[in-house]
């Protein structure tokens, strides 16, 4: 007897609330709202049978379908301030999609801004996170000095290392650190529902390279996405 099919459903959240870039998830990123660039990708993927997204804005909810992705509810208020952490928003979509008859095996939360991954992320994260039976495969990539070597400043400007115990240790001899790029978070639907933590010894890293991990808090931040974006050739 053939086993079902694994569903998978990729949620976007999406507020409209946005503070340091006004209107950041649907400001045009090289001529196109940012957050259609991004459903885009998840559509090239190919790995999700339905992409939603979660948002309280009705302009990025019709940018949203006018994409392909669905709006079928929403986000409410409460979920919808500068406050509320990522886990209760994609925890409240799994539910709205429950009490709407749509049970799902695998659900990964994208950011709006996630334009510098690529399809194949996806897919390389939703084989590990089947392969591995973790909780949650996330994207990450490496720091570019070695963490250990970190100085901290004190108010008079004098500084210190956070671990002096390092000071003559050569940079090849520390251990790697990595951090979250802040892109997306492949998890298994339990794992969401149950508030697991993403980063715990039950995750796994879906490792990116330094060129396509940028954070896009500040219109600095912007300019640089859109030039690594156009170096990657993605455009």
């Amino acid at each position: 007897m053939t086993a079902p099919a694994r569903q998978a459903l990729a949620i976007i959240p999406a507020r409209g609330g946005s503070k340091r870039i006004p209107r950041k998830n649907i400001k045009p990123f090289l001529g196109v709202p940012l957050i259609e660039r991004t459903i885009a990708i998840l559509r090239d993927a190919a790995v999700f049978d339905r992409i939603l997204v979660s948002t309280d804005d009705d302009e990025i909810r019709a940018i949203s379908m006018k994409a392909g992705a669905e709006v079928p509810f929403e986000r409410p208020a409460e979920l919808a301030n500068d406050f509320t952490p990522t886990i209760p928003v994609i925890a409240h979509a799994i539910g709205e999609m429950a009490r709407q008859g749509a049970a799902f095996d695998s659900v990964c939360c994208v950011y709006p801004a996630a334009v510098l991954s690529l399809p194949a992320d996806y897919r390389e994260a939703a084989d590990t996170l089947r392969q591995s039976g973790a909780d949650y495969v996330f994207s990450a990539t490496s720091f570019p000095f070695p963490i250990q070597r970190a100085v901290r400043r004190a108010g008079d400007g004098s500084c210190e290392m956070f671990w002096p115990e390092h000071r003559n240790t050569r940079s090849q001899d520390l251990e790697p650190a990595f951090h979250d790029a802040g892109q997306f978070y492949f998890g298994a639907r339990d794992a969401w529902t149950e508030a697991r933590p993403i980063f715990s010894p039950r995750s796994r890293l879906l490792l990116l390279p330094r060129h396509r991990v940028q954070d896009i808090d500040t219109l600095e931040d912007w300019d640089r996405a859109e030039r690594l974006f156009l170096a990657a050739s993605h455009g």
